[in-house]
């Protein structure tokens, strides 16, 4: 029978491949070469590095990430020893999205103006930035867009220079992979002279990869009080973070943008799917279904004296309050990977059935264009 090992807190996982596979399941930081001796394959998250250390001189054939990053996977040692692996693009867009849509409603609530007389920059328009671009165009903002591996392919049209982004942007949010390839080095792309450019108050958000930003430019441009504000879910060094870059970031969460349940249950099942369609399960189709309900999730909501960035800002902030997790991670930074590890329930907005009040046919759509629905 084949043998999987996998990473004992990836959800909703257990249960899917018993009747198919011998599965055992072991903490991320216990899973070394000695448990892979008799393994065929891996399911696992971005704690656990594949490389030769790890996997040389095992039977391990298939390796599924269920995560959108796979810069933990040695892809050329892999290749070299005919190992596929996957990992779960797009998995996590919408919880990155709701994430920012949070940041954004905080942001609201602290800029002279509202969110539709401003202008978003996003670096990066793949799953997630395609996301939050649609987001943005419900919220009535300036979309600027910057992707150079997009911007190659597709020509310059829908596409803005970064230059010009940074100077006209109120808010620059990063959604990029991190890659040091003479192609698309995103390595500390967001450093002094990217600060420098930007326009004076404008809010960064960065919620890909800690290492595309340089912990020290983001300090001084904070110091220089260049930035308006910053809101940060990735570090450099975690889970050992820059506790002055810690303290003075308005927002700081522990790389949980995309932890919603529902991001966790597309990754997973995206693995069990790469990992049935491999060995021939026939489990091509597998998907949870035992992702709990919040417990808000039948909730009154009326639209009484409400402009749409009131509406936007409370039914933002009801299916997911971005200041919680930010306060836990001020007072105890040293739990970074705790927290991560026991992430509370958050379910995206598909997962809500507003019983509206006082809201006409304008205004009901806009609720459901954020994504919620009505009862």
């Amino acid at each position: 029978m084949i043998k999987i090992v996998a990473d004992h807190k990836i959800p909703f996982l257990k249960g899917a491949l018993e009747g198919v596979a011998l599965v055992e399941y072991r903490p991320a930081a216990e899973i070394s070469h000695e448990h892979l001796k008799d393994a065929d394959a891996l399911i696992i998250r971005t704690r656990t590095r594949c490389n030769e250390k790890l996997l040389a001189g095992t039977p391990v054939r298939f390796i599924a990430t269920a995560t959108i990053g796979h810069d933990h996977i040695d892809k050329e040692y892999c290749e070299a020893h005919n190992i596929r692996w996957t990992n779960a693009p797009g998995c996590n867009a919408s919880s990155v999205g709701q994430y920012v849509a949070s940041a954004l409603a905080y942001i609201s609530g602290r800029h002279e103006k509202p969110l539709h007389e401003l202008t978003i920059g996003i670096i990066g328009v793949g799953n997630t930035g395609r996301m939050v671009e649609s987001l943005a165009s419900t919220l009535g903002m300036e979309i600027l867009l910057n992707d150079p591996p997009r911007e190659k392919k597709e020509g310059p049209k829908d596409f803005t220079d970064l230059h010009t982004l940074l100077e006209k942007s109120d808010i620059v949010t990063l959604h990029i992979p991190l890659e040091q390839t003479p192609e698309n080095n995103t390595f500390h792309l967001a450093g002094k002279d990217f600060f420098n450019l930007m326009k004076k108050g404008a809010w960064f958000i960065n919620s890909s990869r800690g290492e595309v930003a340089d912990t020290k430019a983001i300090l001084d441009a904070i110091h220089s009080k260049h930035v308006g504000g910053t809101v940060l879910d990735v570090w450099e060094n975690e889970p050992d973070i820059e506790p002055k870059l810690l303290e003075l970031s308005d927002i700081a969460t522990p790389h949980i943008a995309g932890y919603s349940a529902d991001g966790k249950a597309n990754g997973t099942a995206l693995s069990v799917q790469a990992i049935s369609n491999f060995f021939g399960f026939g489990l091509g189709d597998w998907y949870p279904d035992n992702i709990p309900m919040p417990a808000n999730a039948k909730t009154s909501f009326s639209c009484r004296n409400k402009k749409r960035q009131d509406i936007f800002r409370e039914l933002s902030l009801l299916s997911y309050n971005i200041l919680q997790d930010s306060d836990t991670l001020k007072k105890s930074p040293k739990t970074f990977e705790r927290q991560r590890e026991n992430y509370p329930l958050r379910r995206e907005p598909g997962a809500y059935d507003l019983k509206v009040f006082q809201c006409d046919s304008e205004k009901m759509k806009f609720i459901r264009e954020l994504g919620f629905g009505i009862g």
